[in-house]
């Protein structure tokens, strides 16, 4: 009898730890916010942030979730060095007034055991907004050669840089910004 309460306890702890929410760590190595702009009406301006963290958990069981994340606006890369710097001008980010972006999601919903979107506040240049994130792409899994559990995904929205307070040569540089977010994240 004590065997069989003592393997049922065991088991039921096991059923609840496999239904318990599960942590993971941003890779600053595979984690690029990126976004891109109208340039004139002529073409697509891009750029994309090279300094990310945050952390995610998940509970597939209960459909639930919550995210943060944290973006150095200094560490804005567009591949020329001079609009690097304009971007980082009070003009546009003012990254020594505001040198964070920031993302706190709190409402994840699900379709089977993925997340399709994370619905969230977005802060940026003193501004905090509601964001709802559509993930497009989402998968975890062993990772190959370090032997942890992963998990990556790809995550559109747009939003009004107007909206934010960053309005310098609107219409001339486009309003409405794409913004897409690839991260890849490592189990605690």
């Amino acid at each position: 009898m004590f065997k069989k309460l003592l393997c049922a306890t065991a088991l039921s702890g096991f059923v609840i730890a496999a239904q318990a929410a599960d942590t993971y760590e941003f890779d600053p190595t595979h984690t690029f916010p990126r976004f891109s702009i109208s340039h004139l009406g002529f073409s697509t301006f891009r750029a994309r942030f090279d300094k990310t963290t945050g952390s995610a958990t998940l509970d597939t069981a209960k459909k639930s979730g919550s995210v943060e994340a944290t973006i150095e606006v200094a560490s804005i890369s567009t591949g020329v060095d001079k609009l690097n710097e304009h971007l980082k001008a009070p003009d546009f980010f003012d990254a020594a007034k505001f040198p964070t972006i920031s993302f706190k999601g709190t409402q994840f919903k699900f379709e089977g055991d993925k997340p399709v979107e994370v619905t969230g506040e977005l802060s940026m240049h003193g501004v905090t907004k509601p964001v709802t994130l559509k993930f497009t792409s989402f998968n975890c899994g062993q990772h190959p050669m370090m032997k942890i559990a992963v998990c990556g995904a790809d995550l559109e929205t747009t939003v009004k840089r107007s909206d934010f307070g960053i309005s310098y040569a609107v219409p001339m540089v486009g309003d409405e910004v794409s913004i897409l977010i690839e991260v890849e994240a490592r189990k605690k």
